[in-house]
Order: structure tokens, then C-alpha cells, then sequence
């Protein structure tokens, strides 16, 4: 099987395969090889058999994995050091788009996220390390290039106490 983007031979990009099977029902099952599988489904009464997270929620998990990865990468450069990171996420999707009406885009209307930082080092640095991170983040900048309205709140946890970041993305 011929993929695109295979052989570019630059040693900067990356090729990252899966394999999926569809019964002809709602529940996909994705598999990532040695690292196992994963089961995409539709709640039962949106037409599917409940087995799984849907895709649209796989995609927001995506984004809060690919943000918990790439801030600790770039944490990293930065020496800045953390003891956690959690995300709370919701979306909402009009279905008329997946329903058919071209007048209404069938993915993500409006996507949120807050992200708490568990650490003690100041506020400047943590900016910067979100700054970063948003910059950075492929599933992120793949939502914002979709014109998704995207809103990340970053929080910084330290000592019991919380405090809203600036870096917020910037919503499309």
C-alpha cells in the first residue's frame, strides 16, 4: 500500500501507519499495531453500539495528548519543571453539517479546554513555555487551521492555589 508523503528522505519527516476495520455499523476498530487497539463507536442512541469514545471525542483526546506531549518537550528545552498536567475538554458540533446541510460545517463549532499546570516556577516562565507548546502543537494548529473556535484556559496550580495564564489560543 503507497501512502502519501512516503519517501521524502529528508530525516525531518516522519511516517506513522494504522490499520482500521468497519463492519458496515458505527463502530470502527482502529489498530496501531504493537501499541493495540482502540474501538471508535457512537453512543447507542446516536446510532451506535457504545463500545468506544466517538471520533469527534478521539480528537479532543488527541488534542490534550498532543499538548500534554508537546509541553513537556518543550518544558524540557526550557527548563522548566512540573509535577502535572491535566486537561478538562468539551466540544459542541452542529449536526446539521454531518446531516448533510452544506451551509454548516460537519466538524467542531467550538472547541474548550483547560489546562492545570502543577508547578512552583513563576508565571513568566510558564508563559512561555505555553506560548511554545501552542505554537507548536500539531493537533492544535490542525483545529485552528479548520477554523475551529478554540479556546485553551491555562491554569497554574502551586501550593493548593490557582492561577489563570495568559496564552490563551485565540479563537478563529
Amino acid at each position: 500500500m503507497a501512502l502519501a508523503g512516503q519517501g521524502t528522505g529528508s530525516g525531518f519527516v516522519r511516517r506513522k501507519t494504522l490499520s482500521a476495520h468497519n463492519d458496515a455499523i458505527m463502530r470502527t476498530d482502529v489498530d496501531f499495531g504493537d501499541l493495540g487497539t482502540v474501538t471508535l463507536d457512537e453512543p447507542v442512541p446516536h446510532g451506535g453500539t457504545g463500545h468506544g469514545p466517538s471520533p469527534l471525542q478521539a480528537v479532543l483526546g488527541a488534542l490534550c495528548g498532543c499538548e500534554a506531549v508537546t509541553f513537556h518537550r518543550t518544558a524540557a528545552e526550557l527548563g522548566l519543571r512540573y509535577d502535572s498536567l491535566d486537561f478538562e475538554a468539551a466540544f459542541t458540533i452542529d449536526i446539521r453539517g454531518r446531516q448533510g446541510d452544506r451551509s454548516v460545517r460537519p466538524h467542531f463549532q467550538t472547541v474548550r479546554v483547560r489546562a492545570v499546570v502543577a508547578t512552583a516556577e513563576p508565571a513568566e516562565a510558564l508563559a512561555a513555555a505555553i506560548e511554545e507548546t501552542e505554537a507548536r502543537c500539531p493537533v492544535m494548529n490542525l483545529l485552528r487551521d479548520a477554523k475551529v473556535d478554540l479556546r485553551i484556559e491555562w491554569v497554574r496550580s502551586s501550593d493548593g492555589t490557582l492561577e489563570a495564564l495568559p496564552g490563551a489560543a485565540p479563537p478563529h
